[in-house]
């Protein structure tokens, strides 16, 4: 925005006047200049403008006057004054309306230049935020799979298309990304939206636990069954009709259990324990794993025909790593989401605190996100979340995460010159810098450079 932006100058000085729009001219922002308070209202009717830089005292219509009437028609502009009557009283005035700062003539160029730039900063940021809210109010009273990451917009066009279609399906990626919300708009997105949604953990039950949570039993079955008991299966498939079982962790499933799903799945029937007679069931099965399945198929942990028979179709969704472009969006969700749970006036996200997380690698995914919007939040006072609301450790954070990068445990080299140009960007591209932090001469690191084809200055 920075070159883009549209400032109005307004000084009954005419030296002043000029001195100022040829200084603003030369950073590249447009700029419109009067000498009349009075004329500087019908420019403010007439066109927007990002910033305001206004004398104070002028006759008839003074910077004050301008100061309201801009932030009645554009609250997000700025307004910067300027005066020769320096007072404690008029800089106070004008900070209480509203003032982004407060210059005292004389004053030198390289003053308002860099106040200027400052004020123009916090437009762009406003807008910015005023853009991601108008995102997020699409997803409200919707399963919210928010994201603006072109790969996972067509994870979602997949998942819209095969919806319908009935198969099963097969989520794959790490814990926090996602998989259940996926299921549910699976699940929301075809015939059997009206019917049951049901999810279970095969990885938080014993084999006995879950297979009574799955398959039911009859009254009598063991000792303390005193009614019969309809398991997830069969409710999902209940009088309504057929809905969706969503079985999160299959890969935790045992080997006997793997066996009694393979047949529900195949005969389309259910065996409650200790009945005599199966149950028809109509249910689709959505399957999800943080594991290597083919690993655990390798391994025996996993039955390579139940495997074929869930994986009709498979999604592999990304780590938060990988779409870091969600981050700010996903930032401001959460912040709507908890700033209405707790009732609290949080609205804003410092850019300090956007820029710590835009350069963590997230080993916990969306759901780590959610879990430090959540606190930053409750520990708030005012209306923004800053840098000291964010987890010690992530406020002190010094090194990055070592993750998998798209299911591959990188080797010794890719981490290397990763990190290479991860300090290269920190120093803003300064090599000497970079060699001494990395502990190697300049020649050493020009090596390096050549080496993984890095650019070379």
């Amino acid at each position: 925005m920075t070159n883009n932006a549209r400032i109005l100058i307004v000084d009954d000085e005419k030296i002043a006047l000029k001195n100022l729009e040829h200084v603003m001219k030369k950073e590249g922002y447009e700029i419109v200049g009067t000498q009349s308070g009075q004329n500087a209202l019908k420019l403010l009717n007439e066109q927007r403008f990002d910033v305001v830089l206004t004398d104070l005292r002028m006759e008839k219509v003074d910077g004050m006057q301008i100061l309201k009437k801009c932030h009645e028609l554009y609250p997000d502009a700025e307004v910067i004054m300027i005066t020769g009557y320096a007072t404690l009283e008029s800089a106070v005035n004008a900070m209480k309306q509203g003032a982004f700062y407060y210059i005292a003539k004389p004053f030198k160029l390289d003053e308002a230049r860099k106040v200027v730039k400052e004020a123009i900063e916090k437009v762009r940021l406003k807008k910015e935020n005023a853009q991601l809210r108008e995102q997020i109010e699409k997803y409200q009273g919707k399963v919210r799979i928010i994201t603006q990451d072109a790969n996972l917009q067509r994870l979602l066009d997949t998942a819209r298309q095969i919806a319908p279609t009935d198969c099963n399906v097969l989520i794959s990626g790490e814990s926090g990304t996602g998989k259940e919300l996926f299921a549910r708009y699976i699940h929301l997105s075809s015939k059997r939206s009206e019917k049951p949604f049901f999810a279970v953990n095969c990885g938080a039950f014993t084999e006995e636990l879950l297979s009574n949570e799955l398959f039911g039993h009859e009254k009598g079955a063991f000792t303390g069954a005193s009614t019969m008991k309809k398991g997830l299966i069969e409710m999902a498939s209940s009088a309504s009709g057929g809905g969706t079982l969503f079985l999160d962790e299959i890969t935790e499933m045992s080997s006997s259990m793997q066996v009694k799903l393979l047949r529900v799945i195949q005969e389309r029937e259910v065996l409650r324990l200790g009945a005599t007679e199966p149950v028809k069931v109509d249910v689709r099965f959505i399957a999800a794993t943080n594991r290597d399945v083919q690993d655990a198929i390798k391994s025996g942990h996993f039955r390579r025909d139940l495997y074929f028979r869930l994986n009709v179709v498979s999604l592999y969704i990304p780590p938060l790593s990988e779409r870091k472009d969600d981050i700010p969006l996903l930032s401001y969700y959460f912040l709507k989401k908890y700033a209405a749970l707790m009732k609290k006036n949080v609205i804003e996200i410092s850019p300090d605190v956007i820029a710590i997380l835009m350069n963590y690698d997230f080993p916990g995914n969306v759901r780590e996100l959610e879990n430090i919007i959540e606190r930053g939040v409750a520990f708030a006072t005012g209306n923004t979340i800053e840098t000291a609301h964010l987890p010690e450790d992530l406020r002190e954070l010094s090194i990055r995460t070592f993750r998998k990068k798209e299911g591959k445990i990188q080797s010794l080299e890719e981490q290397e010159m990763a990190y290479i140009k991860w300090v290269l960007n920190e120093v803003g591209g300064n090599k000497t810098l970079a060699a001494q932090i990395l502990g190697i001469d300049r020649v050493s690191l020009w090596r390096k450079l050549k080496k993984y084809g890095l650019e070379i200055e």
